[in-house]
């Protein structure tokens, strides 16, 4: 298990994106001729967009069976089921209509339309995991997450784990509600560590100079109350995918 994560540097956020775009196509590409099917964990932010939209403009995107793609979120806001401030619905919009997704396997977490409160929201995720995890026969009760997409705040948060709050430390592998977020909206739904590192792979994009102290703190293992990114690791890698200018010189 990788408990520190490679960084790999990129001059601009297109590379970034695209880069990061055709690596994530031989990896959905090799788990389906291991297993018949793949799963990915997404993240919401302008650079978890930017990268599928380079997904839907690929031209080695057919590598791919899209219908066999089964897609999760690591977080979502806890909003009205059309607002745009949903990751569900940026990413609906990055990928326009190109890759020909199943939408059985298509995993949107529950919005304020749908429930009173978003820990009725997580409840509802758990269950949906829990399920997907029976389908699969899984001994972890859990599905199988080939690749996490992951974000990372100014602040180190990831998901919606920002620093200071309690369920940062939460030690089961599931998913909870959020209220008092200090990143707007204040109420969100998220994984918890344990679940997020439950994925084989999980890559951090990151673009921007205002990340490169939580860049550094992620690298260096920094406590999980300043920096809860620095407990992020997958079970067989961990990237950090960042333009030049996150590392801060």
């Amino acid at each position: 298990m990788s408990t520190r994560p490679v960084t790999i540097a990129h001059p601009d956020k297109r590379a970034l994106a695209a880069e990061t775009a055709e690596r994530a196509l031989v990896v959905l590409a090799e788990a389906q001729e291991e297993r018949g099917e793949a799963t990915v964990v997404l993240t919401g932010g302008s650079m978890g967009a930017a990268v599928l939209a380079a997904l839907a403009a690929s031209p080695r995107r057919d590598r791919v069976d899209w219908s066999r793609v089964n897609v999760w979120w690591s977080d979502e806001r806890f909003v009205a089921e059309d607002s745009p401030e949903r990751n569900y619905r940026q990413a609906v919009d990055a990928v326009g209509g190109a890759l020909a997704l199943n939408a059985d396997r298509v995993h949107p977490v529950g919005s304020s339309s749908d429930f009173a409160s978003a820990d009725d929201a997580a409840l509802d995720y758990r269950e949906e995991l829990a399920a997907a995890g029976a389908a699969e026969h899984s001994a972890e009760g859990l599905p199988r997450f080939d690749l996490s997409l992951l974000g990372l705040g100014p602040d180190g948060h990831v998901a919606s784990l920002f620093p200071g709050l309690p369920h940062v430390h939460e030690q089961e592998a599931t998913v909870l509600g959020v209220e008092g977020s200090p990143k707007p909206p204040p109420v969100r739904v998220t994984m918890t560590l344990p679940l997020v590192n439950a994925a084989r792979r999980v890559w951090f994009l990151v673009a921007g100079p205002d990340k490169a102290e939580a860049v550094a703190a992620v690298r260096s293992g920094a406590p999980l109350d300043r920096t809860p990114g620095a407990g992020v690791h997958g079970t067989e890698e961990t990237l950090l995918l960042v333009t030049e200018d996150a590392l801060g010189g």
